[in-house]
């Protein structure tokens, strides 16, 4: 939140590929935390992230000793991370870094089978001079359409359990929603509007990240307006990962 106006928040999204380049070639994640501190943002919801990898840890010099949200916040962010897939080598998941404090979290399992591990990453961040807390969810769903329907249902399901509904909401992340079915149902269900769809009538292409082509990236509001959304792609954000990073500014009603 800017000093001027502690109403106005900004938003960021990014999947980052697990600190590797778009085809694992080269670590990373020194440069991508770099890249996001310029974004300047409140809240980064953050998918496919590298909570641990011995083998990458062992091969790349400058991997860090800490986990890779915990590297990305240093000692200037609060960060959660939920762990969704594990293997023989670590884990990956999702993670929020946010400006505020994060006064609980929980990752609750949506996953449909044992090759693709999902989770939605569900934390309340106290935001200054306001009641109610924010109610942030990260986001990553499954290749499938079919997948995707049976998990946004799930994830409706746990809202509508599990937050307030006059509570303020962001529910961000990748979708991997090509098809754009997320808006209609989200907006149905949950009264949730996507911040680039609110402004210019379109979601933002976000995939790959160089060149995007595919809308799977999104940023879901409810309880704000959004003043301002921007998709961050081109040839040095294609460097970082394979998807490019999304922000939002929004002012809390």
């Amino acid at each position: 939140m800017t000093e001027s106006n502690k109403k106005t928040l900004r938003i960021a999204t990014y999947n980052i590929h697990k600190g590797m380049s778009a085809f694992n070639r080269r670590h990373v994640l020194p440069a991508l935390k770099h890249a996001l501190g310029g974004l300047t943002a409140d809240l980064v919801f953050l998918q496919e992230v590298q909570g641990e990898h011995q083998a990458r840890a062992q091969r790349h010099h400058d991997w860090p000793e800490h986990p890779q949200h915990a590297f990305l916040a240093d000692d200037q962010l609060h960060h959660v991370y939920g762990p969704n897939a594990a293997y023989q080598h670590g884990h990956h998941g999702n993670a929020l870094l946010s400006r505020h404090p994060i006064s609980s979290w929980h990752n609750h399992d949506i996953s449909l089978s044992k090759l693709e591990r999902r989770g939605l990453l569900h934390s309340q961040v106290l935001l200054p001079g306001r009641d109610l807390p924010l109610h942030a969810l990260c986001v990553h769903l499954n290749l499938r359409a079919n997948d995707r329907r049976v998990q946004l249902a799930a994830l409706a399901d746990y809202v509508v359990a599990h937050i307030p509904a006059d509570a303020p909401l962001v529910v961000a992340g990748d979708f991997n929603d090509w098809r754009q079915e997320a808006c209609g149902f989200l907006r149905e269900a949950l009264d949730l509007r996507e911040a680039f769809h609110s402004l210019h009538g379109r979601v933002a292409a976000s995939f790959p990240a160089r060149l995007p082509l595919l809308a799977l990236d999104r940023i879901y509001l409810r309880g704000m307006h959004v003043e301002h959304a921007e998709a961050h792609s081109g040839k040095s954000w294609g460097q970082l990962s394979d998807h490019a990073p999304l922000t939002a500014t929004v002012r809390l009603n």
